[in-house]
């Protein structure tokens, strides 16, 4: 093929990185020895040069053409060696950042020069390698060609200098496995896409082929989700919300007043209903009857700056608000919960069928609509279906051991989407929803509700799991599911709480 080890080395850590994820243009750094003037020969110094190699993997390449791509580009390089890399960096003038190297963060070199001897009488004299404690790069890999005494290969030894502030020894170990695997698939068929080339080592091959098989996800509802564990344990806890818990019968029944009220007033598919509630079980209960109804719930924090909720009420326009009477003066035309308390006991406690709705209710539906933050201008309206909720619920199922005995904190603010991932958890699982009392939850408070509602599974960024006092992780007994989303978890906070139950990031 005309081609080096090095362009081998090259296509095939180009191949890697696209199937890990990093796209379709790959750049990776490399050296050469700049000794291409034949008065440097004897010349004692070093001149190395460093350059960047750009591979396109868009479109699946077979290996085989790759490979004879990353030749062209590395002859088109190696012609233009002599250009300083600091001036095409100034040509260039790309983002700089103190954090990663402006043009390429992985750096691959293959030493396969002759070895050098240097004798001196009496004396000998050997290389040695000597670590300096920093990465250059957030990943340099080095590799030698090997060979015995008569000369034959031996293989390719190398070593990997990576930042440890992006990873960890196991993580690199997996690269270079993977690597390996991906280099024994390219020399038994070169002719493969890469798409189609073996990543997986043994072990991992046979752990997804004896996977078991997921349970048959269908397109299924919130109310049927929900309705589905109300028939499986009517007599089971739902809800705690301190003042007010409720089994799943009796949260039902209460949803259900809920929903057919609504439909009594032409409420349903594509309806939404603005819910200005705080944190309680009744707020739990009105989203369910929205849903039963067919239509979809707007939740909206009664926490938020006046003029953010009136733009979101009026933007989203719901057909009907429902708040307390302590909010309602300051949304006109929301209806008090308090002035509805024997209308709703009027109706009846069955389960809405398509029959008792305005319209049919299917999975394509709009479930609810949930406002972003605004932080980049006006906030935006996004409406989510019922579809994915079905296998959102397998996953709490497979993933997260929920059972009836099971607690789940609604820690989020009721206008984000991860209090839709909480209710999820709990309500569709068999499992209890916990409503807590006090409005803002940090530090001690957090700790005091985690420890006194025997919380077994909550979901919390990071910033707030850090407020907790030291020795929480520990005190925390019940505590068996720990979820952080939403920012970054830092290394020291992980160790901290992964210990003595499952924490997923």
């Amino acid at each position: 093929t005309g081609t080096t080890m090095y362009m081998v080395l090259q296509a095939s850590m180009a191949a890697l990185m696209n199937r890990l994820g990093a796209g379709t243009d790959i750049p990776i750094g490399s050296g050469v020895a700049g000794r291409t003037d034949e008065n440097l020969d004897e010349l004692v110094g070093f001149f190395v040069n460093t350059f960047v190699l750009r591979t396109d993997t868009a479109d699946n390449p077979a290996f085989t053409d790759l490979l004879d791509q990353v030749r062209r580009t590395s002859l088109e390089a190696y012609a233009h060696q002599d250009v300083p890399f600091q001036y095409l960096v100034e040509k260039l003038n790309p983002h700089r950042s103190a954090a990663h190297h402006p043009l390429f963060q992985v750096a691959l070199v293959l030493q396969n020069n002759e070895e050098a001897h240097f004798d001196l009488p009496g004396l000998r004299a050997d290389s040695e390698t000597w670590p300096t404690g920093t990465a250059r790069f957030d990943a340099f890999i080095s590799m030698h060609e090997s060979y015995d005494s008569d000369g034959m290969p031996m293989g390719m030894p190398g070593t990997v200098e990576f930042s440890t502030e992006l990873y960890d020894r196991a993580t690199i170990e997996t690269l270079i496995e993977r690597w390996t695997q991906l280099l024994r698939a390219v020399a038994a068929d070169p002719s493969q896409r890469i798409g189609a080339l073996n990543i997986l080592a043994p072990h991992e091959r046979l752990d997804h082929l004896v996977q078991p098989e997921r349970t048959e996800i269908t397109d299924s509802t919130l109310p049927e989700l929900f309705e589905a564990r109300v028939q499986a344990a009517p007599s089971a806890p739902a809800v705690d919300g301190g003042d007010v818990s409720w089994t799943y019968e009796e949260l039902n029944e209460r949803a259900n007043r809920i929903a057919h009220w609504l439909t009594s007033r032409g409420v349903g598919a594509e309806d939404l209903v603005g819910v200005v509630l705080p944190r309680s079980a009744e707020q739990v209960a009105v989203i369910l009857g929205i849903v039963k109804a067919g239509a979809g719930y707007l939740p909206v924090d009664p926490d938020y700056p006046a003029d953010r909720v009136a733009y979101m009420l009026t933007d989203a326009a719901p057909r009907v608000v429902l708040t307390t009477s302590q909010l309602a003066s300051g949304f006109p035309g929301a209806l008090a919960l308090e002035d509805l308390t024997e209308d709703w006991e009027r109706q009846p406690v069955t389960n809405p069928t398509d029959t008792d709705r305005v319209a049919p209710l299917t999975a394509a539906n709009t479930a609810y609509t949930i406002y972003t933050s605004g932080s980049t201008g006006r906030p935006k309206g996004v409406t989510v279906t019922h579809t994915g909720l079905a296998s959102l619920t397998v996953t709490h199922l497979e993933r997260f051991a929920l059972s009836p005995d099971s607690r789940v904190l609604q820690f989020a603010s009721p206008g984000f989407d991860a209090a839709v991932w909480e209710l999820v958890m709990a309500l569709t699982t068999g499992a209890v929803l916990v409503v807590p009392r006090s409005r803002r939850l940090v530090g001690e408070e957090l700790a005091r509700q985690l420890a006194e509602r025997r919380i077994t599974h909550v979901t919390l960024p990071p910033s707030a799991l850090g407020t907790m006092p030291a020795g929480s992780e520990s005190a925390l007994v019940d505590l068996a599911m720990l979820v952080v989303a939403g920012e970054a978890c830092s290394p020291d906070l992980a160790e901290r709480w992964s210990q003595g139950r499952r924490m997923i990031n």
